[in-house]
């Protein structure tokens, strides 16, 4: 359903706001405010596929209950492998001072304040005696590879060997000569291996790499097989982790365990990004730019001639390059007949993957030393090509492509300090899908230097929140969303911290509340927050706050925003301290009028029963049981501030044992 408002109104004698829901046509669900904690945003598939459930039948309870048990294994395997990590005796690496600042002073470049901030906390990981997993999130040509050249360094000066899995031969060829160049003053053997090396080259290399002549080895997926061994590995460092299959990352997982892991993205896949908000991974986010670049201007539009003879002449005669991506090899000729038609003196050469591996370095070469104008080619080009005078892209059938691609895609064009011009074209809008035009909106709203993290959470809202472990990208995660997997995942992961894997009860710890009715105004009045959206955001804030310095937090916020609080708001934040911590000794329910009330308390309770005794033979005249699990009080509590001061007592004689 959908939020349509608040409704205020008398319950039991207790002034309160209720959230009213549409849920289905001129149907009303009113739920209790108190009740927001249990209420979030659903992300996990597109809102047309999102799972409908009748209210009061099965569906819903048998969809938790299959995430529930689904939950526990997640959380049993991620315990798992980060317990043996932090078991693991890792590699403290040392930093040498005098030798680790030579060589960040050949940094041809001035550090970006966020570059500088990934740097040392890679730094302080690898200091740390146990394996450390840290994301680094910064745009193309901000800097990722710098930090990874210096983690390279400290690793690489302990006598440790560093892995550079690259996704494509290209980024593994040009990783291969930055590397090279970076460490050329220092004793520090380089090499790579691809399906550019012949087999005796390769065979070569890698009896080298196991006797620990390399101290740096580069390559695709190939270095992840089991025939390559290691002398001493120490650091792995992953580039674009979101172009490799299940297979390689069940592989990488493995690793996790044992030694240090460096991923370095511009756009982190869904389920990378959701370990690194999950605590599960350490993540540095670089978005600060660069010193003089600018933003790619990105235009979206249906396919025609005139825009790309017009993109194409504009950047010729400044002296620039293209490229013209169509993803479609077979059909590429006819492409590049049809814009030597329309524009005779462009040089246009063609690259794609089919290409033996001397002739696509021809081209590549022939492109980077300015001896063609445009070049025709499939994603191929994603990761790893580094041009600076090509700053025009033109992308056909931009809708086929994944948010992510695009976003590499574009960083192709705009390395200098040129204006650079990314154009995205799709056919006619009724041939697109609904996803296609979602990231294509994305991709055209987020321009800004430094938008790799906007996209990817753009991309977890699209796609899907997707399996935190496992060869699935979406599941149970889009069966009951995100945000409730995720909390369930948390208490999970908890309980087998605590020991208590088998004995917590997941949905019933979603499902118990306390509730808390005083029988008086507990609210925030309309004629002080006016806008009801913003009630409904500090509601739910206040619904969700974990503890007493989070109310506090909140309390402050309000009063500097809003002047001070009325009575009834006061009230409300006094009524959920008393919510905290009753549910934190497992007291599920508190009712107090005029002339007394009565506690309920939860099968596992934390309060004493000894203290319950002594307190009915301390004042029998005011306490008794009503029940196995309520005790029942009889006392004149007329005025509202006593009602608070009696139970907030009585809770703390109670939880305080």
């Amino acid at each position: 359903g959908r939020y349509r408002g608040l409704h205020s109104m008398t319950v039991d004698g207790q002034v309160a706001e209720l959230l009213v829901i549409e849920y289905a046509a001129q149907a009303k669900l009113y739920v209790p405010i108190e009740s927001l904690h249990l209420i979030s945003r659903y992300s996990g598939s597109e809102q047309d596929n999102a799972p409908l459930h009748r209210l009061g039948g099965a569906q819903w309870q048998k969809a938790k209950r299959k995430a529930i048990a689904k939950v526990r294994d997640v959380a049993a395997e991620l315990l798992a492998i980060y317990a043996r990590r932090q078991a693991r005796k890792g590699t403290s690496f040392t930093v040498p001072t005098s030798a680790y600042q030579t060589f960040a002073a050949a940094f041809p470049f001035e550090e970006t304040p966020d570059q500088a901030t990934a740097i040392q906390a890679v730094l302080a990981d690898l200091q740390l005696d146990k394996p450390s997993d840290r994301l680094i999130c910064g745009d193309v040509g901000f800097g990722k590879t710098e930090v990874a050249m210096r983690a390279t360094f400290v690793a690489v000066h302990n006598s440790k060997q560093v892995a550079i899995l690259a996704p494509t031969t290209l980024l593994a060829e040009q990783h291969y000569h930055s590397f090279k160049d970076r460490f050329a003053d220092w004793p520090v053997t380089v090499d790579w291996v691809s399906r550019f090396r012949s087999a005796s080259e390769q065979k070569k290399i890698l009896t080298q790499l196991a006797e620990g002549k390399i101290d740096i080895i580069i390559g695709t997926h190939k270095l992840l097989q089991k025939s390559v061994c290691y002398r001493d590995l120490g650091l792995l460092i992953i580039d674009e982790e979101h172009r490799f299959g299940v297979r390689q990352k069940e592989q990488l997982k493995a690793l996790r365990s044992s030694i240090d892991m460096l991923t370095l993205t511009a756009t982190p896949i869904p389920r990378t990004l959701n370990m690194a908000m999950a605590k599960l991974r350490d993540i540095s986010i670089i978005a600060t730019p660069p010193a003089s670049r600018l933003a790619v201007k990105t235009f979206v539009q249906e396919w025609n001639k005139a825009t790309i003879q017009e993109a194409i002449e504009r950047e010729v005669q400044r002296g620039g390059q293209i490229y013209y991506l169509h993803n479609k090899v077979s059909t590429m000729p006819s492409v590049a007949r049809q814009l030597r038609e329309w524009m005779p003196e462009l040089r246009i050469d063609m690259a794609h993957g089919q290409m033996h591996e001397p002739e696509l370095e021809q081209v590549m070469a022939r492109f980077y030393h300015q001896q063609t104008t445009l070049l025709l080619c499939t994603t191929i080009i994603e990761t790893g090509l580094d041009v600076p005078n090509a700053n025009t892209i033109i992308i056909d059938r931009a809708d086929k492509l994944g948010l992510a691609q695009l976003h590499q895609l574009r960083g192709r064009v705009g390395r200098s300090h040129h204006q650079a011009y990314a154009y995205l074209l799709m056919p006619d809008k009724q041939q697109v899908t609904r996803d296609a035009k979602k990231r294509l909106t994305a991709i055209s709203e987020a321009q800004t230097l430094g938008a790799g993290f906007i996209l990817a959470t753009h991309d977890l809202e699209i796609r899907g929140a997707g399996e935190l472990l496992g060869d699935q990208q979406s599941g149970h995660v889009n069966s009951i969303g995100f945000s409730l997997y995720m909390d369930m995942l948390d208490r999970a992961v908890k309980a087998l911290q605590e020991g208590k894997g088998d004995t917590v009860d997941l949905e019933a710890s979603l499902r118990q509340t306390t509730e808390v009715h005083l029988h008086l105004p507990a609210l925030i009045p309309d004629d002080y927050v006016p806008d009801i959206p913003m009630r409904l955001i500090l509601y739910k804030r206040m619904a969700s706050a974990v503890d007493e310095a989070a109310l506090r937090a909140l309390q402050i916020e309000l009063i500097d925003r809003f002047g001070l609080l009325p009575q009834a708001t006061q009230a409300l934040f006094r009524v959920t301290q008393l919510k905290l911590t009753a549910q934190a000794c497992g007291i599920l329910k508190i009712d107090v009028s005029a002339a007394g009330g009565k506690l309920e308390f939860a099968d596992h309770t934390a309060v004493n029963p000894q203290t319950l005794v002594q307190l009915m033979q301390s004042e029998p005249q005011v306490y008794r049981l009503a029940g196995a699990k309520t005790l029942a009080f009889s006392k004149v509590l007329e005025d509202n501030e006593q009602r608070f001061q009696f139970i907030e007592t009585l809770l703390s004689n109670l939880c305080s044992t």
